[in-house]
């Protein structure tokens, strides 16, 4: 049976865990709370499973625990981040702060970031900026996992992409966020895990023979054929490629280095207009999109982000549920760094 924990003590126990391979109180409560963010959202595949896998990066040297983060102000509103492989909800959360700043006195800020290793849940970052009052639109690329159009094999990468959109008080924020591969890696990762089949169409084997078993699945495929596959490619320009960091070159060539970049784009609607007025048309349109007939079949018409912020609440109150083998995973590794597990 899946045990439960409060999402207060999960946030704990990942930061003590952290803590514990090296990395520094202020890195290592970023990352914890990103995960559970993702995890109280039911993004469980970006959530609290990805833990373990990050104490094996660190282990490994994929990740660096004690990265030397350097900033580099290119312009008033646009700004270059090293991360010196620190993980991506270390890195991308002090980009987002940067770029929030900037935006709050230019209007609009890019702030890239290279040389992370795992970007974590985009949309968190949309989040933050969009908590802050700002609009927020972040974009990823790493190396080949997903299959590109005409191609045999893992020729791209997932490259997601987060929009967050402020609303008004009470209102959850209008957050798409989405990968352009039919289902994240990170998915095909957690039905491994919980032993459920994938969604038709959403993975081939290595030797492109699509299948829904996720220990034969290898590589995802684009969301709407070469759409998906162009945006990915798109992402990696205007990430990897924008700051002398390319990715898919070197990867196919032959260098491996596990890597990954991303931009975030800020824009202050103070700087097009009323501020109020905006958050309010928001909401008119949001009421606009609730207000559509139905389709046969459906109860209920929601907007992104509602579904998971409902998922949150949920979950903030009744906690989050991890499956046996994740959690006795977690306890293992608990027990190897003497960190005190919290009661379920």
């Amino acid at each position: 049976m899946p045990v439960t924990v409060s999402a207060d003590a999960f946030e704990a126990f990942a930061r003590d865990i952290f803590v514990a391979k090296g990395l520094s109180a202020e890195d290592a409560t970023a990352l914890a709370h990103s995960f559970v963010w993702a995890s109280l959202r039911g993004v469980d595949s970006h959530g609290i499973a990805r833990v373990p896998r990050y104490v094996e990066m660190f282990e490994n040297g994929i990740a660096n625990p004690a990265a030397t983060i350097t900033v580099d102000d290119t312009r008033p509103g646009t700004a270059v981040v090293d991360a010196d492989f620190a993980p991506g909800p270390i890195a991308l959360t002090r980009a987002a702060t940067l770029a929030v700043d900037k935006a709050r006195t230019q209007g609009v800020a890019v702030v890239s970031v290279r040389n992370t290793v795992h970007t974590g849940a985009i949309g968190y970052y949309a989040s933050l900026i969009a908590d802050a009052g700002l609009i927020g639109i972040g974009i990823a690329a790493g190396s080949p996992m997903m299959s590109y159009t005409g191609a045999k094999g893992a020729s791209v990468a997932t490259s997601p992409l987060a929009i967050g959109v402020p609303a008004g008080d009470g209102r959850p924020t209008v957050l798409l966020d989405m990968a352009t591969s039919l289902i994240a890696m990170g998915r095909i990762a957690d039905a491994k895990r919980k032993g459920v089949p994938l969604p038709e169409g959403a993975a081939t084997t290595a030797d492109g023979i699509p299948t829904t078993d996720p220990e034969l699945a290898k590589i995802p495929t684009p969301l709407g054929g070469a759409k998906g596959s162009g945006l990915s490619l798109m992402f990696e320009l205007l990430t990897s490629v924008l700051v002398a960091a390319p990715i898919l070159t070197p990867y196919h060539a032959g260098t491996k280095k596990h890597r990954q970049s991303a931009t975030l784009i800020v824009i202050d609607p103070a700087a097009f207009g009323d501020v109020d007025e905006f958050v309010a048309n928001v909401d008119a349109t949001v009421d606009t999109i609730h207000g559509l007939p139905t389709a046969d079949g459906v109860d209920e018409i929601f907007v992104p982000g509602e579904r998971s912020s409902a998922a949150a609440a949920k979950r903030a109150e009744s906690g989050i549920p991890v499956g046996d083998k994740l959690w006795t995973e977690l306890v293992e590794l608990a027990s190897a760094l003497d960190v005190t597990v919290p009661e379920v």
